[in-house]
């Protein structure tokens, strides 16, 4: 399958959008449009790269829409993936996990997911309600 560059213009995020196979032009535009949505928000590091979105050649294919976003936002390599069966729909699902890459790549991951350090090592000692009186339970008892 060779790569066309249909008409590809470098977004704002100087992020490349090609089109390989059949690829109409308003699903080209559709697809630039939800990937500036995405990349050119302010607070967002530097993002560089390409996004391909092809149509397969056989008609009988399940998902005949594909894309691949290869991105490297403030030097990180980020690749994404998508198959749907319409251009819309892979343009949709594109977007949903170029977003979620990229916000986990920008701030390091989810931090709930994040070890703690328990407060002998370092860490911070538990707040709320459930710590004081766990406190107030041991004064009285002493």
């Amino acid at each position: 399958m060779t790569g066309r560059d249909a008409g590809a213009r470098d977004t704002a995020a100087v992020v490349r959008v090609r089109a390989e196979g059949k690829v109409s032009e308003e699903a080209l535009a559709y697809a630039r449009s939800k990937i500036d949505a995405v990349l050119n928000r302010p607070g967002l590091p530097a993002v560089t790269g390409e996004v391909r979105i092809a149509k397969a050649a056989a008609h009988h294919a399940e998902h005949p829409w594909s894309a691949v976003a290869d991105l490297h936002v403030d030097g990180i390599a980020v690749i994404v993936h998508a198959q749907e069966a319409t251009s819309q729909e892979v343009t949709d699902r594109l977007q949903d996990r170029m977003r979620r890459q990229v916000e986990r790549t920008v701030h390091g991951g989810n931090a709930a997911h994040r070890p703690v350090a328990p407060p002998w090592r370092g860490g911070q000692p538990a707040e709320g309600p459930a710590g004081r009186d766990a406190v107030q339970q041991d004064t009285r008892s002493a």
